[in-house]
């Protein structure tokens, strides 16, 4: 669980300006130890200026950001260190295998070490944490998919990073895989004792994964809670819908499970066909994305979210 005693992020009113054009706006969250954090958005919404920004890797035009206790754009190599980052590619390095790449990327990590966090992670160690052990000894080049992605993750973590950011983590990858990597995340925050923050595009992945979940569009926060929350809150009501007397009826409610024991306390026999649809994040992320994209284009033309349904 989330370490609610202290934060690795603070984000404080965020701006970014490319000339005229406002790219990030206002925007505003905390990450709080050991929490995994999804960042979720359309193309152009501001997730990867966003986490440019939390890397230290794009100047802002306005706002505070603290990462790790430190401003980004002040970051020096030690504090590099104690972050982690997986990006959306790889670049392949053929004459390298496995542990050597591994070792050699840990060796950079090990001026840094203090008396309280030990850097680099042992190869082996790391090997066996990501399911890569009996690849080891095999050239890079000869990897699937998913044991490249895991090498990846590998690299990213050989540092024991305090904070991990993942990039579109599961791109490319097949059933099977994609489900192992899932995995590896929660060991990720549960036995690595890391931060992370995965930007993704899957919603179902987002769900599984995330213990929070930030949907960016239009430059600004339109949404910020846990998946179920969101769920409740924002995409609105459950669809129930069943035959009665020969026709069609459909409701939407807010307990599907209380108005469907009434309605069969009402008219029991006489229901056929019932069905219920519950409310999915996938409704409450597209209902989000369209109002903010809605506003936008025609501010005085949208009406506002309900209380709680975005902070």
């Amino acid at each position: 669980m989330p370490d609610s005693g202290g934060l690795s992020i603070e984000v404080d009113g965020l701006r970014l300006r490319y000339g005229t054009t406002e790219v990030l706006h206002g925007v505003s969250f905390q990450v709080r130890r050991g929490e995994v954090l999804a960042l979720l958005g359309p193309n152009g919404a501001g997730k990867t200026s966003t986490i440019e920004i939390l890397e230290g890797f794009r100047m802002r035009s306005a706002g505070r950001v603290d990462v790790l206790g430190v401003d980004p754009a002040l970051g020096t190599e030690h504090w590099r260190a104690r972050m982690g980052i997986v990006l959306q590619s790889w670049r392949d390095h053929p004459k390298w295998r496995v542990r050597e790449l591994l070792a050699f990327q840990g060796s950079l990590y090990a001026p840094y070490s203090t008396p309280v966090i030990r850097r680099p992670w042992d190869v082996d160690d790391l090997l066996a944490a990501v399911g890569l052990a009996e690849q080891a000894d095999r050239p890079i080049k000869v990897l699937s998919g998913g044991q490249r992605r895991r090498l990846d993750v590998a690299i990213g973590l050989v540092g024991r990073p305090e904070l991990v950011f993942l990039d579109e983590p599961t791109t490319g990858l097949d059933p099977k895989a994609r489900r192992d990597f899932h995995a590896l995340v929660r060991r990720i925050r549960d036995e690595f004792e890391a931060t992370v923050l995965i930007t993704t595009h899957d919603l179902d992945e987002a769900e599984k994964l995330a213990d929070r979940i930030i949907i960016l569009a239009e430059g600004g926060i339109v949404a910020d809670g846990t998946p179920s929350q969101l769920t409740r809150q924002i995409a609105g009501h459950d669809e129930v819908s069943w035959v009665h007397g020969g026709a069609r009826q459909v409701r939407h409610v807010a307990d599907s499970t209380a108005f469907a024991r009434g309605l069969f306390a009402r008219d029991g026999n006489s229901i056929r066909e019932l069905e219920i649809r519950r409310a999915t994040l996938e409704d409450a992320y597209l209902a989000l994305v369209r109002n903010a994209e809605q506003a936008a284009a025609h501010p005085a033309e949208v009406a506002p979210e309900p209380d709680g349904a975005s902070r």
